[in-house]
């Protein structure tokens, strides 16, 4: 179990830490939300429906299941899409890889290269979703296949503070804010310019 502080609430990052279907669902819902809150989404929904099985999710109804990703505290901003992209990748992992999120980078002890291509193929994950999981699954899960960092891209690197895969308490998640912030200013600047 990887010892994660994402969240910054031991519940929810010990969940993800023991789970590896919970990291890839806060990765999924950290889109126009701040990461914490995203990160936060998988705890919420495993107490509501008390576990956070992805065969169980996708075999529910679609507006059953929204209505619980709906319930206040909502799990994300738009809670009733993110419900449906949930249920897509866990219908994904069922039925490409029996509902072990582990078998993405265990099953024929895939290299970087391939876990990355694995991830890219899940529903939800383009190309920097899936170098930043990656670069999460190397940085903070022991999950390191040859070539992770490669793979990772400028977020597999070291003390890079580009990501959620770079936040280990509150100081590395300001850092990775102030990044962010910078990079977007510059390519604010560089559009205008």
């Amino acid at each position: 179990m990887a010892k994660l502080q994402l969240v910054g609430d031991p519940a929810a990052d010990a969940l993800l830490g023991a789970d590896p279907f919970a990291l890839l669902v806060g990765m999924l819902l950290d889109q126009q939300i701040p990461m914490e809150v995203a990160f936060a989404g998988p705890k919420k929904l495993a107490d509501r429906m008390g576990g956070l099985d992805p065969h169980d999710i996708a075999g529910r109804d679609l507006e059953e299941f929204a209505a619980l990703c709906a319930e206040k505290p909502a799990i994300h901003r738009f809670p009733g899409s993110m419900a449906g992209r949930i249920q897509a990748l866990a219908r994904a992992l069922v039925d490409q890889y029996g509902g072990d999120a582990t078998a993405l980078w265990t099953v024929g002890e895939p290299d970087g290269a391939e876990v990355l291509k694995r991830l890219k193929a899940l529903p939800g994950y383009g190309e920097q979703k899936a170098r930043i999981f990656l670069a999460l699954l190397g940085k903070q899960y022991a999950v390191t296949p040859n070539g992770w960092r490669e793979a990772a891209g400028a977020y597999g690197g070291p003390g890079t503070y580009l990501s959620i895969a770079d936040v280990v308490d509150a100081a590395s998640l300001q850092q990775v804010r102030s990044t962010k912030k910078a990079n977007k200013q510059a390519a604010k600047q560089a559009r205008q310019g």
